[in-house]
């Protein structure tokens, strides 16, 4: 294992790469003992380039499932500094496709020495539903892949409702936990939709864990778990399955535990869950149930 570690740090000359390969080397360690002890999903979570404890799932998740082509497509990467697909492409020598909205996202990406050496294509392009599908194809992305990772804070069920042109093994969504459990709701489609300009909150963006739990389910996929700080949801198609249980969106469900609100002149508030609520509950929301839009106030599940 010392041996291992040597050679992470040797590729690279500099001490900010030297450490990064430091936290793989014992990201894998613990990923390790982690299985050994435990077969919670909840209990695998580790962080090495993930926002929150996603590295962990998803190397036990590919420890579990067969995974055929080692593919990856992640859209809202910023500079991928902090990804869902990072570790799996220094780590297991995974390949992919990343995709942000913004130009100086992916010029910065691609000066990273991990673009030289890893096999990983980035593009900058705002995604919408009409233009998803055209765009993983004309990169070469089709059929069967690993993962998919969609995180755009914005139209994620009508994006991720729309592609029909690849067929993940896994699947990680970003939800929005001021939905609530049990609502099927999502921000209206507004094909030019930002998060930071919609609303000044920043929490008004998104779909509930309900809404992308239905996507999934018509695509032939199940729940199996969330992260525990209540943003990303993991689904494995049904077919590969194995001994890993099914979980409804109730019991996934996890009520966010960070504070993001903000007021109108731009600064965190810190303020409770329900009073964070408060602040959106005027805005609108599509019920997929009902079939229209309503007030966040008005919809079963969300306001208590």
């Amino acid at each position: 294992m010392i041996n291992k570690i040597k050679r992470f740090l040797d590729r690279y000359l500099s001490l900010p790469y030297k450490i990064t390969r430091i936290q793989e080397a014992l990201g894998r360690i613990e990923q390790r003992q982690i299985l050994k002890d435990s077969n919670s999903l909840s209990g695998a979570e580790f962080r090495v380039f993930s926002q929150w404890g996603e590295d962990g799932i998803i190397q036990f998740l590919i420890s579990q499932i067969p995974i055929n082509k080692k593919i990856f497509v992640e859209f809202g990467v910023e500079d991928y500094q902090e990804a869902n697909t990072r570790f799996l492409l220094t780590n297991n020598q995974w390949s992919g496709l990343v995709i942000d909205g913004s130009e100086s996202n992916i010029n910065n990406l691609k000066k990273d020495p991990i673009y030289w050496a890893s096999n990983i294509k980035a593009i900058d392009c705002f995604i919408t539903k009409e233009n998803i599908n055209k765009l993983l194809t004309d990169n070469g992305i089709a059929g069967e892949i690993g993962i998919l990772s969609v995180d755009i804070d914005g139209n994620d069920y009508w994006v991720f409702n729309e592609i029909d042109c690849i067929e993940p093994a896994i699947i990680i969504c970003e939800y929005n936990s001021h939905f609530g459990p049990t609502a099927e709701v999502t921000i209206p489609y507004k094909e030019d939709f930002y998060r930071d300009v919609d609303h000044y909150s920043k929490i008004y963006y998104g779909a509930s864990i309900s809404a992308l739990n239905k996507v999934a389910e018509s695509k032939g996929y199940s729940l199996v778990t969330s992260n525990s700080v209540g943003n990303n949801v993991f689904f494995v198609r049904d077919d590969l399955l194995g001994g890993l249980k099914k979980v409804s969106p109730e019991k996934a469900y996890v009520q966010s535990h960070f504070r993001e609100h903000h007021d109108k002149k731009g600064n965190l508030t810190f303020l409770s869950f329900q009073e964070r609520l408060d602040k959106i509950k005027h805005l609108p929301l599509f019920d997929i149930a009902q079939d229209k839009i309503l007030p966040i106030e008005e919809i079963n599940g969300i306001i208590k």
